[in-house]
């Protein structure tokens, strides 16, 4: 059947047509996103900046994966590159496949390239007063999906509208679908842009960052929404935050990413239980303790390094505890295959998990080695215990 063309109304001709080999997969085919060797630098007047680093991960259907990292770390730029909207200038995507329903989302042509953004892989943006237009009301901005990707006609497009803004739970959505966004506190900015970015069902969604800048109570109305739509539609879910709290009881596997590479992977259990790596153990050990009333929090030192000179070897070692020489130079430790779903990027890996390292990287003596985990892990476990805890009540 010929492909049915449609204005976008911005003065491109796009197509219906589902981009070539999609129709014919099935979970049973593999996963449902599977990033290889993904590579993303940004091409600027102060050097090439590598935000991205052959990054690997999959998603699988109804599957929720976190990416934590700090400010810097490749979490957007990675979700960026994925939904195909870099900036290009300066960000290029350089090597790598991206491989949705088998389909190699990077080779594709724009047109259905285009047809995938929305319709089959959706995004939450960071900051939803940036994201939404301020001079269009939220109900023709919801709208606006439904006409461009389903053409349906006005009337028919703000009824769905209503419809989703009633199903992300925005009270009297008849009425407020004509008011802006300039009208609509932080909580409920972002039960717009989860309205919009469920508005075509899609198979996806990514959410960056979505809790930023919202308090504690709305930030767990947030995440129980975004659960209820996922147990909904069966959608996979990539959150993207560097809140480990946020993410305790929502993810199933967790990505950490540094410098932008992918540094550990794991069950969310494991590593809040036991971390693999230094910069993991030094995220869950910065997290506040509901059992501890005085006190600095641990901070990691020193800052994420500048992506234009990252330092030779593992891009951590100036601020890790536990480095060594063979930590300051080439190669770069390779992300190894722990057994268990689990990997981790670091050359004394083991010996982190078995508790023979302290800082300064030297081994601990025979006669004080602790048998499963170093005191970090004990309270690394303590932490989730407590963070499981307050999820409970």
């Amino acid at each position: 059947m010929a492909a049915k063309k449609r204005d976008d109304g911005i003065g491109r001709v796009g197509t219906l047509a589902e981009p070539t080999g999609m129709q014919a997969w099935s979970p049973d085919d593999g996963h449902l996103l599977d990033v290889q060797n993904l590579a993303v630098e940004f091409r600027t007047r102060d050097g090439v900046a590598k935000a991205i680093n052959r990054a690997s991960f999959h998603l699988d259907q109804g599957e929720s994966l976190a990416i934590l990292g700090e400010s810097g770390s490749g979490k957007s730029v990675t979700a960026q590159a994925i939904m195909g909207i870099l900036d290009s200038p300066p960000g290029f995507v350089t090597g790598g496949q991206v491989f949705f329903r088998g389909v190699d989302l990077l080779k594709l042509p724009e047109d259905q390239r285009r047809m995938v953004r929305g319709r089959r892989i959706a995004m939450i943006f960071q900051d939803a007063l940036s994201a939404l237009n301020p001079v269009f009301t939220v109900g023709w901005q919801i709208a606006e999906m439904f006409r461009v990707h389903k053409g349906l006609n006005k009337s028919d497009a703000r009824a769905e509208a209503i419809r989703l803004m009633e199903r992300v739970n925005i009270p009297a959505a008849t009425q407020r679908a004509g008011n802006f966004p300039h009208q609509f506190s932080g909580g409920m900015r972002q039960r717009i842009m989860i309205a919009m970015a469920l508005a075509l069902d899609p198979e996806i969604l990514i959410a960056d960052e979505p809790t930023t800048a919202l308090d504690v109570t709305v930030q767990a109305q947030i995440m129980e929404l975004l659960g209820e739509l996922q147990a909904e539609t069966g959608m996979g879910l990539i959150l993207i935050t560097h809140d480990l709290g946020v993410v305790a009881d929502v993810a199933d596997r967790i990505n950490v990413m540094y410098a932008g590479r992918i540094v550990e992977a794991a069950e969310v259990h494991d590593l809040y239980a036991h971390p693999a790596h230094p910069y993991t153990e030094g995220l869950l050990e910065s997290i506040p303790r509901l059992d501890q009333v005085a006190g600095e929090l641990k901070a990691i030192g020193g800052l994420p390094p500048n992506l234009t000179r990252i330092p030779a070897g593992c891009a951590f070692n100036p601020r890790c505890r536990y480095a060594q020489d063979i930590c300051r130079v080439d190669p770069v430790p390779p992300l190894v295959e722990l057994g268990g779903g689990r990997s981790s990027a670091c050359h004394f890996t083991h010996e982190l998990l078995a508790g023979k390292l302290v800082p300064a990287g030297k081994l601990v003596p025979a006669a004080t080695q602790v048998p499963t985990a170093t005191r970090a892990n004990r309270a690394a476990s303590e932490v989730a215990a407590v963070i499981e805890e307050g999820i409970d009540e």
